[in-house]
């Protein structure tokens, strides 16, 4: 089951002064991430972040939604070619809640 994600609207400066061009660009960004799971949109944004060079991070987060530390995580991610993330699964080992019989102990 997928959970349907909404597009984030972007705020930045240029969107809002009516660059078409610049809107254009973020907008279609924004889809992209939209489509993909938490991981994957981590690891694009980092890739953007990192074209633009210094102050990419923020820039990204103000054109994503995404926190800036979230946009770290992905780059450092990648840095390790992904070496410790798995290839089935979107989260690792042990993530999510705990099961109910670890909740209660009997």
């Amino acid at each position: 089951m997928s959970a349907k994600r909404s597009v984030h609207e972007c705020g930045c400066a240029e969107c809002r002064s009516g660059g078409p061009a610049e809107r254009d660009d973020h907008r279609q960004l924004n889809i992209l991430l939209s489509r993909l799971d938490e991981q994957q949109r981590r690891w694009v944004a980092a890739r953007e972040a990192g074209r633009l060079g210094h102050g990419g991070f923020q820039r990204i987060s103000e054109i994503t939604g995404l926190h800036p530390e979230t946009i770290r995580r992905g780059r450092d991610e990648l840095s390790e070619d992904l070496r410790d993330r798995p290839r089935t699964h979107v989260r690792l080992p042990g993530g999510g809640r705990p099961r109910v019989e670890k909740k209660i102990r009997l």
